[in-house]
C-alpha cells in the first residue's frame, strides 16, 4: 500500500471478537501485553517509508493495551530512526464493570482518532472501536467535519465498512469469483471527498477488481438492518447508491445519517469452560451402522459430561476411486466445566476402541488435552458513562464527550426502503457460472417455487428451471456473535424482483433446515437490489465454543447459493461453456484397469 501509489491515511484493523479472547489470555499470562504483536513487526519494515511520504497510520493494533503500544511504536522508532510522534486512543477497556469477565469493551468511535490527528499524530494507535472509525476518524480530520455533520460521517463510515475486511472488497470471498482473476488481490482504498461520498478503488497494477459486485457483497457483510448504528453517526444503508466510476472505480453516494444511539456497544468474552473433539473416519459400507457402533461404544464414557454433540458428514461417494472419497468423518465435540471430563482420558478412551470397534477404524489425529474455549456476549452501556480519552503526541489526555442528544433526523418508521434515492443505473452483467441441468434436484425448494405465475393472478406462467440460487444471486455471510448475517444480491432489476418475491423468511428456512426453529429477519435493501438476514442464536456463545462445522457463518451464504429451486429462464445469463482445466504435468501414462473391473 505504502509502494504502489499515493496515500494520506494508511490504516489497519486487527481486531475481532476472537481476537479480543486471545489477547485477554496473553494479558493474563504478562499484563504488558495484551495488543497486536505482529503490527510491530510490520512497522518496523515500512515506518520509514510511510514518514517519508508523509502517511499517517492509524490501527486498532492496540486491542486491550493501547497505551503499551503506543510506548512499544515509540521504541521502534527511536530504535530504526525515524522521528515520528504517537498517539492513542483509551478508554474503551471496561473490565471491571462485568464481573468475571476476560475483557469487555466499549466500541469507542472515531472522535478520539480525529484528535490526535488534529494534534500532530503521525501514528494513532487504538483499542477497541468499531472497524469503521479507523476511516470515518481520519475523514473527520481531514475536513473538520463537526459531530453533527451525519451525512458526511455516515459516507465516511460506509466507506470503513467496505475497506474494513481488506481484499474481501477486491474480489476476495466473493461469489463470482470464477469471473475474475483473484489469484492476488490488491488491498482496497478510498477517495473520500468533502461530502461524504467516496471512490472505492485499488492501486494501478494490482490484481482483483472493484465492482459494484465486490463492493455491495461487502456493504452486506456482517449488517443487521436498515440503519447501521455507530458511536458517531447511524448510517442508513437503504440510502447507499453504488455508480461507475470507471475501470476499477465504484463511486459510493448519497448515504444519509441520523443521529447516534446513545448507548455504545459493549463486547464481553469469558471463559466458558473446556472443550475436546475426536474425528471418526469411516470407510467404505454401512457407514450409518458405523457410526452407531462408536456412540453405542462411547455412550457411558459420556454421561456424565455437561454437553456432548455428534456429527456425520457424508463425504464419502460410492464406487470411489481413492480411499479419501470413499470416506465419511464422524465428528465428536465435547464441552464441559471441568477439563478432567473431557481431557485426555476421554480421548484416549475413544481412541482405545481401535482393535474393537468398526472394520477400518482410525481417527484424524491422536488423543489430545482438554482446551479452554471462550463465550462472546454483548451488551450496551450508556456512552456518557464510557471514558472516551485522546492521548495526545505530548501526553495531554483530552476527554471526547460523547455525542449531544437530538431528535433523530429520520425517525424509525418515517421512510419506506429505497424512498431516498432512484434506483440505481443497470451494472454490466456478470460472467455466466458453469452450465446447469435443467432437471430436479434431490433439495433445495419444493418443486415449483419461485417461478410461475400464482394462481389466479392473470399473469401468463413463466418457464422455469430447476437451479441453484447462485446462478443467479450472490451472497456473503458471517458472524456477529452468536448470530449470523446472510446478505443476497443480484445485479439485475428484474433479478431482483424476482428475489425480493420469492427468497422470504419461511423459504430461506426452508432452504437453510439448520436456520428452522430459530428467529430469522429479513431486510430489503432495493437501492442495493439485496435482501440481509439476521438468523439469531445459530452460533451458540459466539465462535470460540461453537461446535458447529462452520463456526463463523462465513460460507453460510455459498450454501445458499448452492440450493436448487425452480427459476424463471428469461432471468438466467446463458450457459456458458466451462474454462478448460488445467492440464496435468507430464508423466507416465496410467495403466488401465483389468477387463471386467469396471462399468
Amino acid at each position: 500500500m505504502l509502494t504502489g501509489g499515493p496515500l494520506d491515511v494508511l490504516t489497519g484493523d486487527y481486531l475481532a471478537e476472537l481476537t479480543m479472547l486471545i489477547l485477554g489470555r496473553d494479558r493474563l499470562k504478562n499484563p504488558d501485553l495484551g495488543y497486536a504483536k505482529t503490527f510491530l513487526r510490520q512497522l518496523e519494515e515500512g515506518l520509514g517509508l510511510a514518514h517519508e511520504r508523509g502517511v499517517r497510520l492509524v490501527t486498532n493494533a492496540g486491542g486491550l493495551n493501547p497505551a503499551g503500544l503506543a510506548d512499544a511504536v515509540r521504541a521502534l522508532a527511536a530504535k530504526v530512526g525515524v522521528p515520528v510522534s504517537v498517539a492513542h486512543v483509551e478508554g474503551d477497556d471496561l473490565t471491571a464493570r462485568e464481573n468475571g469477565a476476560l475483557t469487555a469493551n466499549a466500541y469507542l468511535g472515531g472522535a478520539g482518532i480525529t484528535a490526535c490527528l488534529r494534534a500532530g499524530a503521525d501514528v494513532v494507535v487504538t483499542g477497541r472501536v468499531t472497524d469503521a472509525a479507523l476511516v470515518s476518524g481520519p475523514a473527520a480530520w481531514w475536513f473538520d467535519w463537526a459531530p453533527e455533520d451525519h451525512d458526511r460521517l455516515a459516507g465516511a463510515v460506509v466507506a470503513g465498512h467496505v475497506l474494513e475486511c481488506g481484499t474481501q472488497a477486491t474480489g476476495g470471498n466473493y461469489s463470482f469469483f470464477t469471473a475474475h482473476d483473484v489469484r492476488r488481490p490488491g488491498f482496497p482504498l478510498a477517495e473520500i471527498s468533502s461530502d461524504g461520498s467516496a471512490v472505492i478503488t485499488k492501486h494501478p497494477g494490482t490484481g482483483g477488481v472493484v465492482s459494484a459486485g465486490t463492493v455491495t457483497a461487502q456493504l452486506l457483510y456482517e449488517t443487521q438492518g436498515v440503519r447501521y448504528l455507530g458511536p458517531d453517526v447511524t448510517a442508513r444503508l437503504d440510502t447507499v447508491r453504488l455508480g461507475d466510476d470507471g475501470a476499477d472505480r465504484v463511486r459510493i453516494s448519497g448515504v444519509r445519517g441520523e443521529q447516534p444511539p446513545p448507548t455504545l456497544k459493549v463486547g464481553v468474552t469469558r471463559i466458558g469452560g473446556w472443550r475436546n473433539e475426536v474425528v471418526f473416519v469411516l470407510t467404505g459400507l454401512d457407514i450409518e451402522a458405523k457410526a452407531d457402533l462408536v456412540r453405542s461404544q462411547l455412550a457411558e464414557t459420556l454421561e456424565d459430561v455437561a454437553d456432548v454433540a455428534w456429527t456425520l458428514a457424508r463425504t464419502d461417494h460410492a464406487d470411489a476411486d481413492t480411499e479419501e472419497t470413499a470416506s465419511a468423518l464422524l465428528r465428536l465435540v465435547v464441552r464441559d466445566p471441568s477439563p478432567d471430563r473431557v481431557g485426555r482420558a476421554l480421548t484416549s478412551a475413544a481412541v482405545e476402541l481401535a482393535l474393537g470397534s468398526y472394520p477400518g477404524f482410525h481417527v484424524t489425529t491422536p488423543p489430545g488435552p482438554a482446551q479452554p474455549y471462550g463465550v462472546f456476549a454483548s451488551t450496551f452501556a450508556p456512552a456518557t458513562e464510557v471514558p472516551h480519552t485522546a492521548v495526545l503526541p505530548d501526553g495531554t489526555h483530552l476527554p471526547i464527550p460523547a455525542p449531544p442528544p437530538e431528535p433523530a433526523a429520520f425517525p424509525a418508521g418515517s421512510l419506506e426502503p429505497g424512498a431516498l434515492s432512484a434506483p440505481p443505473p443497470e451494472p454490466a452483467a456478470f460472467s455466466a457460472p458453469p452450465a446447469f441441468e435443467a432437471r430436479g434436484s434431490g433439495g433445495g425448494a419444493p418443486e415449483g417455487v419461485g417461478g410461475a405465475a400464482p394462481a389466479g393472478s392473470g399473469a401468463e406462467p413463466r418457464e422455469t428451471v430447476r437451479a441453484p440460487l447462485g446462478a443467479l444471486a450472490g451472497a456473503r455471510s458471517g458472524d456477529k456473535g452468536g448470530d449470523a448475517n446472510v446478505g443476497v444480491w443480484t445485479e439485475s432489476a428484474p433479478a431482483w424482483h424476482w428475489l425480493r418475491d420469492t427468497l422470504t423468511v419461511d423459504r430461506f428456512q426452508a432452504l437453510l433446515p439448520e436456520t428452522r426453529g430459530l428467529a430469522v429477519q429479513r431486510h430489503e435493501l432495493p437501492n442495493l437490489r439485496a435482501l440481509n438476514f439476521t438468523v439469531t442464536g445459530i452460533l451458540g456463545d459466539g465462535v470460540a465454543s461453537g461446535h458447529r462445522f462452520d463456526p463463523q457463518a462465513k460460507a453460510l451464504g455459498e450454501w445458499l447459493r448452492a440450493r436448487h429451486l425452480d427459476i424463471p429462464v428469461d432471468l438466467l445469463p446463458p450457459a456458458q461453456d466451462p474454462a478448460p482445466a488445467p492440464q496435468p504435468a507430464q508423466g507416465p501414462a496410467p495403466v488401465p484397469a483389468p477387463e471386467g473391473t469396471g462399468p
